[in-house]
């Protein structure tokens, strides 16, 4: 029986993207203790059967006090534990975590699910944090990515070997869960962003394009944005814009949801105009396995996630006018050809993107 550590900065994104490895670890008798901030999910995670062990980190900012204590946390829990294994998910737990256990003999597995926005400019901050990965991940025994982007960049700036290296397919998708729905006609095309909502992802020039299509449109199409508001993120879009956009009627607004199957069968189209380092989205994994066209941009992440004018569109990062042509292809599609696009996208999910080949990834590592 081994004793695995599963580490990320928050309890929600450990429950929401790793409850079913963390099932399979557990199913097979291995003791699995979660590391992380604790939040709502906290008791969810502890009701799998996991054990818990609250580690303070900070969701933004390089503050060398409060890294540093970040730091001396994780050393304390690591010895209390003593695991074999630490698997880690975000940013800061890849470079912390990993830190504190350089002086135990736990197996090291990395995961860079995209570099964000710390990566998208130059700046002190991206110096620190390629300093700080290209000087704890010599510690790590595995770093999967999500994208051959990240992974090359990682290699050529020397901040992994190649052979540390291993190319995963984002965090999967869980099939059974969501299932191919193909969306009765009605005479009306539903589209849908779900994400984080800060402005790299693209959500004002969703809304400037959604703009242009309901002046032309009318009633026959139909935006919705879902997602959570950090209005302390400084990248945030204001909670008031996006009201506005309510209230002028520009799209409806639908908050958070851990039900995302609900809201994606309710549509025709998924969309993701990100400018993001993304890792592959997997809202646009759930998406295209329930059989939506999906929209996004050819970026690092995104275009991973689709087959152009196969499973959906590509457009042109940080533009309206492409996103806003890629939209009104779907508008001009019969409701066949829908279909028949919608189909393809759960093929291509089912082939690349099975939430079974993420998991025995990690199992072969243990």
């Amino acid at each position: 029986m081994l004793k695995i550590v599963i580490s990320a900065n928050t309890s929600w994104y450990i429950y929401n993207f790793r409850k079913n490895t963390i099932v399979k670890l557990l199913e097979e008798g291995h003791s699995v203790f979660i590391v992380s901030p604790a939040d709502a999910y906290t008791e969810k995670l502890k009701e799998l059967g996991c054990g818990f062990f609250n580690v303070n980190i900070s969701q933004r900012g390089m503050n060398p006090f409060t890294e540093a204590k970040t730091l001396i946390e994780y050393h304390v829990i690591y010895r209390k534990i003593r695991p074999s294994h630490i698997l880690n998910f975000t940013p800061k737990s890849n470079i912390y975590s990993t830190f504190a256990a350089y002086l135990s003999s736990a197996t090291i597995i990395n995961n860079i699910a995209g570099l964000g926005t710390a990566f998208i400019e130059r700046s002190k901050t991206k110096s620190i944090i390629k300093i700080l990965y290209k000087i704890s991940q010599r510690r790590a025994k595995i770093v999967f990515f999500q994208n051959n982007d990240d992974l090359t960049q990682f290699v050529n700036d020397g901040i992994v070997h190649k052979e540390q290296t291993r190319l995963i397919p984002g965090s999967g998708v869980d099939l059974s869960r969501f299932q191919l729905n193909n969306r009765k006609t009605d005479g009306i095309t539903k589209y849908i962003l779900i994400a984080r909502l800060i402005k790299e992802k693209g959500i004002a020039e969703f809304a400037q394009a959604a703009k242009i299509l309901k002046d032309k449109y009318g009633d026959k199409v139909h935006f919705s944005l879902a997602g959570f508001v950090d209005q302390d993120n400084p990248s945030a879009v204001p909670l008031e814009l996006i009201n506005k956009w309510h209230d002028d009627g520009v799209m409806r607004f639908l908050g958070k949801t851990d039900k995302v199957e609900d809201l994606l069968q309710n549509n025709d189209c998924v969309v993701l105009p990100s400018y993001y380092r993304e890792g592959v989205p997997k809202s646009l994994l759930e998406a295209a396995a329930m059989g939506k066209i999906i929209v996004t941009t050819d970026n690092v992440g995104c275009r991973e996630a689709v087959i152009d004018n196969e499973t959906g569109y590509l457009c042109e990062p940080r533009s309206v006018l492409s996103l806003t042509c890629a939209l009104e292809k779907v508008i001009l599609m019969d409701h066949k050809a829908r279909e028949e696009m919608g189909r393809a996208g759960r093929d291509y999910i089912s082939r690349r993107f099975d939430e079974q080949i993420v998991i025995n990834e990690y199992l072969s590592c243990l």
